[in-house]
C-alpha cells in the first residue's frame, strides 16, 4: 500500500503553496526588461531611462531598456502584452497608445484588456517649430498663413501620435486642406533631425525631443501648446497667446505591464516606481528635459488612461482620422 504521507513529504514545500503565495517570492529575481516602442532619444525613452536606472538601484537588479520601434509603436506594445505576466517585462507608453486603441482596430493585441497601468510618470507640452535657417515663418500666424498658400511637409513620430494630432489641428485651424502633407516617422527623434536638416517645413514636436535643437539655434519655436508658458522657453508664447487656442494640447508617458501580473507584484511595482519618479535627482533631470513630473498612483493612473482612450476615440471618430 502506498503511504500518502511519504509521497507528500517528498514534494518540495514551495510546489505545494498556492499560486498567490508563490507570487510573493522576492521580486524581481532577475533582469527586468523595460520596452520602449520608439527609437532612442524620444520623450518615452528619456523618461524610461531615468526611471529604469533608479529602479535598478532600488532592486539591485539590472533594468535593461529595449527600444523596439516600428508599427506605430504597436510592435513593442504587442511584445509586452504577450509576455509572461510576472512583472519582469515593463512597457513605456505615451498618448499614442490610447489613440492606437481606436486608430488600429485590427492590432494584434487589445490595449484595453491585455495591458494594465502601473503609473503615469510625467506630462509635457508640444512646441510648434520650424527650421531656424530655412523657414520664413517667425510667428505662428505666419506659419498658418503659409499653410493656406503653399504646400508644406510636416513630420511626426507616427500615425496617431500627439505630434500627428497637432498637425491635424494646425491643418484644420489654418483651413489648409491638402496643402499640409503629414510625414510619419518611426519616432520623434528622427523626425526632429530631419526638420533640423531642412527636409521638413514644420512640426508640432514633443518638447523633450526638440529642446536641444531649439537651444542650439537649429529650430525656431513659434508657440507652445500648454495653457501657460514653459520655464525652459519663457519667451515662447502659448498657442492661445498666439491667437490659436484650439491648438492647446499635451502629451504624457506612463508605465504598463501585461494584464494578469499578480497583485503583490503589481503593488511592489507601483510602490517602487513611485519612489523612483519622486526621487529628487530623477525629478530634477526630468524637469530639465521639459517634463512635469506626475508620479500618480495606480488607481488614478488607471482612470486617466481609460479616460484618455475614450477621449481620443471620440476625437478620431468626429474628425474621421485614419492611419495614413
Amino acid at each position: 500500500m502506498i503511504d500518502r504521507r511519504s509521497i507528500l513529504a517528498s514534494i518540495p514545500a514551495a510546489a505545494m503553496l498556492p499560486a498567490a503565495a508563490r507570487a510573493q517570492a522576492p521580486f524581481p529575481d532577475r533582469t527586468v526588461r523595460y520596452i520602449v516602442p520608439f527609437p532612442p532619444g524620444g520623450l518615452t525613452d528619456i523618461m524610461a531611462r531615468l526611471v529604469g536606472q533608479k529602479l535598478s538601484e532600488i532592486w539591485g537588479k539590472p533594468v535593461v531598456i529595449e527600444n523596439r520601434a516600428g508599427g506605430n509603436a504597436l510592435i513593442g506594445a504587442d511584445a509586452v502584452a504577450k509576455s509572461a505576466p510576472d512583472g519582469h517585462t515593463l512597457l513605456a507608453i505615451t498618448m499614442t497608445h490610447t489613440v492606437n486603441a481606436t486608430l488600429f482596430p485590427n492590432a494584434p493585441f487589445n490595449f484595453r484588456q491585455d495591458l494594465t497601468t502601473v503609473s503615469v510618470l510625467g506630462s509635457l507640452p508640444l512646441v510648434v517649430v520650424v527650421n531656424a535657417e530655412k523657414s520664413p515663418a517667425r510667428t505662428l500666424a505666419e506659419l498658418m498663413e503659409m499653410a493656406k498658400t503653399r504646400r508644406l511637409n510636416a513630420g511626426s513620430s507616427g500615425n496617431g501620435s500627439p505630434p500627428h494630432l497637432g498637425i491635424e489641428l494646425v491643418r484644420h485651424a489654418a483651413r489648409a486642406g491638402d496643402n499640409v502633407t503629414h510625414v510619419p516617422y518611426r519616432g520623434g527623434a528622427p523626425s526632429v533631425t530631419d526638420l533640423a536638416a531642412g527636409n521638413l517645413d514644420f512640426m508640432v514636436s514633443n518638447l523633450p525631443e526638440c529642446i536641444a535643437q531649439i537651444q542650439g539655434g537649429r529650430l525656431r519655436p513659434l508657440a507652445i501648446t500648454s495653457a501657460a508658458r514653459h520655464p525652459l522657453l519663457p519667451e515662447v508664447p502659448t498657442v492661445k497667446e498666439a491667437g490659436q487656442p484650439t491648438l492647446e494640447m499635451g502629451n504624457w508617458t506612463a508605465m504598463m505591464v501585461p494584464a494578469g501580473v499578480p497583485a503583490p507584484i503589481l503593488a511592489k511595482l507601483e510602490a517602487d516606481t513611485l519612489a523612483a519618479i519622486r526621487d529628487a535627482d530623477v525629478g530634477r533631470r526630468a524637469r530639465d528635459g521639459g517634463f512635469t513630473v506626475e508620479g500618480w498612483d495606480r488607481t488614478r493612473s488607471l482612470a486617466f488612461v481609460a479616460d484618455e482612450t475614450a477621449r481620443w476615440a471620440r476625437v478620431i471618430h468626429e474628425a474621421g482620422l485614419r492611419a495614413d
